[in-house]
């Protein structure tokens, strides 16, 4: 077996397992599956910016790159895109279709590997994604988002960050350890924003929570991230905007921080 073939099948194990583990929850409370708005756009920082990134999605086609458990996925259809929801584990895959009916929104799903899609080129206007880059060969992975973006569409990435040694400490220790990972996965470091550049030189990034995630510490957070914006390279997680110049437009955005 390939050590590629190791990696997909050792990631794809440990997402189904979880699923699995998730799936006795719903069974016993179904209602767990449904989800508004603002519960997903402010459980983390990063994700309501990235969300404004992506411009109005209504009418669009938008892949969900790595849906996970398809909240995003929901968000997109109830805002009235054309959602396509893509993920690597069966289990999940399986989730998100639950949590699609649950909320009663329409969404095309597809379990694939994220590094070779079996969907047709320049597919999606908008291509989003949570948490997924930094356990992909991250290369490989652009190229595909890359043929499968319209011209002039862009893909948004929310990505844990490794450029910050306390957060690295972090990491190690009790207070971030408790969440499980895969044995191959890794935050992203700036080599890995090269080589992200070399399919989207005109990548550009944002860095949020510099701070530690408490309500009394998010104020100080934004204006310390606003007033000296070099502090986004050492930040918890990163918001990567990728954009696939083509026939019209190149999106205009504001930098938007934690």
């Amino acid at each position: 077996m390939t050590p590629a073939l190791d990696r997909l099948r050792k990631e794809q194990a440990f997402h189904d397992r979880q699923a699995a583990q998730r799936k006795v929850t719903f069974r016993a409370h179904p209602e767990l599956l449904r989800v508004s708005d603002d519960e997903y756009l402010d459980h983390a920082s990063w994700i309501r910016p990235a969300f404004a990134l992506l411009g109005d999605v209504a009418g669009r086609r938008v892949l969900d790159f790595g849906c996970g458990h398809g909240m995003a996925a929901v968000i997109f259809a109830r805002r009235g895109a054309r959602v396509t929801a893509l993920d690597l584990s069966q289990g999940y895959v399986s989730e998100a279709r639950c949590r699609s009916e649950a909320n009663k929104v329409s969404i095309q799903f597809l379990q694939a590997d994220a590094e070779n899609v079996p969907l047709a080129d320049e597919s999606f206007d908008r291509i989003f994604g949570n948490a997924i880059l930094h356990h992909l060969d991250i290369e490989r992975a652009a190229r595909e988002v890359r043929r499968l973006l319209k011209p002039g569409g862009w893909a948004i990435f929310c990505e844990p960050w490794n450029g910050n040694p306390l957060w690295r400490w972090a990491r190690s220790s009790r207070w971030l350890a408790a969440k499980e990972h895969t044995a191959t996965e890794a935050p992203l470091l700036a080599t890995d924003l090269d080589r992200l550049r070399r399919v989207f030189p005109d990548l550009a990034f944002w860095g949020h929570e510099f701070l530690p995630r408490t309500r009394g510490l998010r104020a100080c957070d934004r204006w310390l991230l606003r007033c000296w914006p070099q502090l986004r390279a050492w930040c918890r997680y990163v918001v990567l905007q990728l954009v696939k110049q083509g026939n019209t437009f190149a999106p205009r955005t504001t930098v938007v921080s934690s």
